[in-house]
């Protein structure tokens, strides 16, 4: 059983990818996507949040959703809008954002391997938004929002899809975010046997993005009795792949005061003020927005060492040592997934949103972190364990309706 095989995929059809692509349907609100979707009847967000053709007081998980989403996919095809590949083929996409490239290729990813932990995870999956992919999936007839996943650092592979990607791309689109997407379809037969024996030849891969998804498509395939079953997938060479920011606000000091908190936080961290936003440069710094201004926390020397010294990956990230020194110790937030004290900020909003939220009374205190680094993300796969909740947030998205696998 191979890692990966080509597919026939489902995609715009010459000039219409500019209609079709839409954000991946998790980044987006149903107000949002209501909105973006506005004077765009071929966007894919009449596909993957179709909640936007009906009543705005539905339930995003209400039936008559999945139903118009299988309408409308069936509309486009039916318009000439989407058409399927005739040969299995693998996708070059290429992604471009603020002067960073990222060439991957998508895929379908063998459920087999993902089962025998080939396909490595790192975080838990909630049955709700499982069932939510699962009802789409059935309803649909097809995995329309790809998994991202990661290899490790191949020339090889990265050599394969750079000669595949000389020519003019089938697709050339720069979003309204200022993503350019770049799609070339390979179907010579010698550069898919290549980059099969290549992907098959590494030691595992990585769930970047979509552990919703991939899971999903392992339980449709189960209630199908499909042993072969797969799920799509775009695959990315790690050492291109960005991950930004995942910052932490609190609704409430916990019944402290400003001056309680930075006495508190001093115990365990060096506080300076700063006169303006405070951008973390390693791991144990942490930038935090308390009483309208910024302070420049770091992680005392000897608390530091010992986390650097742990046989434990999880330990080491950025979230785990604000959670254990800040967050858990003195503010009391034990479950971040449950409390509805904590929120979460993508780094894509910026430093300024966290210093906006604290300014508006609508948060009482943020912390920007540093970034969780890919080899972090590998290495707590590797030993089979969990990332705290929102520990990683990728940009550039890959774009809903780019390729779309068809449950044959």
């Amino acid at each position: 059983m191979t890692l990966i095989k080509p597919f026939r995929a489902l995609r715009p059809a010459p000039g219409r990818a500019a209609d079709v692509l839409a954000p991946p349907y998790d980044v987006l609100s149903s107000a949002e996507a209501r909105e973006r979707a506005k004077g765009k009847p071929w966007s894919f967000l009449h596909v993957s949040k179709a909640e936007i053709d009906l009543d705005p007081a539905i339930d995003p998980y209400d039936s008559a959703v999945y139903a118009k989403a299988a309408d409308n996919l069936r509309r486009m095809i039916d318009a000439g809008v989407l058409v399927r590949d005739r040969a299995p083929s693998y996708y070059v996409y290429r992604l471009t954002w603020r002067g960073h490239v990222e060439t991957g290729f998508a895929a379908v990813a063998s459920l087999a391997t993902y089962a025998e932990n080939r396909i490595r995870k790192h975080e838990l999956t909630t049955p709700a938004k499982e069932d939510d992919r699962v009802r789409q999936i059935e309803a649909v007839g097809a995995q329309t929002g790809p998994v991202m996943l990661a290899y490790p650092e191949t020339p090889a592979i990265d050599a394969l899809l750079a000669g595949a990607a000389k020519g003019s791309p089938a697709v050339d689109v720069t979003a309204d975010d200022g993503v350019r997407h770049e799609l070339w379809v390979v179907d010579d037969e010698a550069t898919v046997a290549a980059l099969t024996l290549a992907v098959d030849a590494l030691p595992a891969l990585y769930i970047a993005d979509g552990h919703h998804r991939s899971a999903a498509a392992l339980r449709v395939a189960e209630t199908r009795g499909n042993k072969d079953g797969s799920f799509l997938a775009v695959l990315l060479p790690e050492q291109q792949m960005t991950i930004l920011d995942y910052n932490r606000v609190l609704r409430d000091l916990n019944g402290l005061n400003p001056d309680d908190v930075l006495r508190e936080i001093g115990h365990r961290y060096t506080v300076e003020p700063s006169d303006g936003p405070v951008r973390p440069s390693r791991p144990d710094e942490v930038g935090m927005v308390l009483g309208g201004r910024w302070h420049r926390l770091a992680l005392k020397a000897e608390i530091a060492a010992e986390a650097a010294r742990s046989a434990d990956p999880v330990a080491r990230l950025p979230v785990t040592l604000l959670a254990k020194n800040v967050i858990e110790p003195i503010f009391g937030v034990t479950d971040p997934r449950r409390d509805k004290r904590i929120d979460f900020v993508g780094g894509g909003r910026g430093l300024e949103e966290l210093e906006r939220l604290v300014n508006s009374g609508a948060a009482a205190i943020a912390f920007a972190l540093y970034p969780t680094e890919m080899r972090d993300l590998m290495a707590v796969a590797d030993a089979g364990q969990i990332m705290p909740p929102k520990s990683t947030w990728f940009e550039p998205k890959l774009a809903d309706g780019m390729v779309s696998h068809m449950l044959d």
